[in-house]
Parts: structure tokens; sequence; C-alpha cells
């Protein structure tokens, strides 16, 4: 009876489950501080004289005159920087060797926005000749009227005076004889094939929108600065007048 008594704690210990081992504590997680915001750049100082508005106005102008490269905001910053070096004389590059490759690029590029303004244009169409009263034709021009005229209709041989203006398709307002407050007068032959051939739909009296491909506009050129190759135009268009053709 001794022995068994002496054996059983030891089976009953044996038996007894192991303790669970404890997790290490895990070690505070400090989080990163918010980075500070970025202080406001200074304001530009106003341009207060007349040279100082026409000298800002070059920096426009050279700008405009780049639109056919599609600079991005990054090659925005390396053209400022070539200006920079031009100013001070130590530019890091030959201009000899490297200006005939301007042509190239911007040949490239111009095809580059010439295709995008095209795929952009393209659900605007189906959606311009889904309108009440559009009509499309073959040339790709879609027609509509706004308002019936009760004149005559000219033919390709005429001049026209006419109200109008016109967008691109992300309405942007490219032209308006509306904000010169004074009419257009031309000749159907000296126009864009988009008006040669709209106009001659109308009457009179009458006002339509043209919506006119590229192909019928002023294609894969465009018209820089301010209408992009490959554009799509809208033209709201009033027929006032018609004149025959001079001899």
């Amino acid at each position: 009876m001794r022995l068994l008594l002496f054996v059983l704690p030891a089976v009953l210990l044996g038996q007894a489950p192991k303790p669970t081992p404890q997790a290490p504590p895990k070690a505070a997680v400090s989080k990163p501080a918010a980075p500070k915001p970025a202080p406001p750049k200074p304001a530009a100082p106003a341009l207060t004289t007349d040279d100082e508005k026409t000298i800002y106005s070059l920096g426009l102008y050279f700008y405009q005159s780049l639109a056919s490269f599609d600079l991005s905001p990054a090659e925005v910053e390396i053209v400022k920087r070539g200006f920079a070096d031009a100013a001070a004389g130590k530019p890091a590059v030959d201009i000899n060797a490297w200006g005939p490759k301007f042509k190239t690029l911007g040949q490239a590029r111009s095809a580059r926005v010439a295709e995008r303004e095209k795929a952009t244009a393209a659900a605007y169409l189906g959606k311009a000749a889904a309108e009440p009263g559009a009509v499309k034709t073959a040339s790709g021009l879609i027609y509509r009227e706004l308002k019936a005229g009760t004149g005559a209709s000219p033919v390709a041989t005429d001049t026209v005076k006419v109200n109008y203006k016109g967008t691109l398709v992300n309405g942007t307002e490219f032209d308006s004889s509306y904000r010169r407050n004074e009419p257009a007068q031309f000749g159907l032959k000296g126009v864009i094939p988009c008006w040669t051939e709209g106009l001659q739909k109308m009457k009179v009296g009458g006002k339509a929108v043209l919506t006119c491909p590229s192909d019928i506009a002023y294609g894969d050129r465009g018209h820089p600065p301010v209408i992009p190759g490959g554009a799509t135009l809208i033209f709201e268009i009033e027929l006032l007048e018609i004149a025959a053709a001079k001899p």
C-alpha cells in the first residue's frame, strides 16, 4: 500500500496538462509621425506695369507656341531650366546638335495629340448623332437644325454672312463672332469642308449646329495653338445673308 501511495502522485503528475507557454509581450509599435504639410508657396508678385504684363504675355505666347509638343508638367520644368541656363550663358547641351531634332519630336507628339483627340471625340460624336433631329451625312458631318430658315439656301460658289461660335468637345470656346460683335463673311469655297457642306443645308434666317469630325475640319494638324490636331469641332451658326460670288 505504501508503494501504491508513492507511485500515484507521480502518475497524476505525469497526466497533468503542460502549462501553455505565454507569448512574449509585444513590443510597443510606434506610429510614424504624420508628414508635415509643405509650406505654401509664396504668391507671385502682382503684374503692375505695362512692360511687366507684356513680358508675362511673352511667356504665354511661348507656351502656346509649344502646344503641339504636348509637354507634361515635368517637361515644362525642363523647358524652364533650358530658358534659365540660356539666360545664364551655361547651356547643358549643344543646341546645334539637338535643335534639328525639334521637327521629329514635334511630329511624334502631334500624332499623339491627334490620336488622343479622336479617341476622346468618339463618344461625343455618337451622342451628337443620336440627338433628336440630327442627321449624319456620308462625310461624317452631323447636322442638327435649331431654327428653320425661310430664305434661299446657298450654293458652293456663294459668299455668305453668318454669326457663329465654335467649341471643342470639352466645351472650350475657341472662336465667336458674337463675342466680337461682328458677323463673318466668306466664300463657301474658302472654308473647312464641314462648313461648305453644312451651310448649303441651311436657309437664310435659319440656325443650326454643325458637328465636324477632324477629317472635315482641320485634320491631324489642327490649328495650333487654338485647335489641337484631330479635334472634333462644334459650330452653332446663324445664316444671315447670301451674296453671289464676286466675278
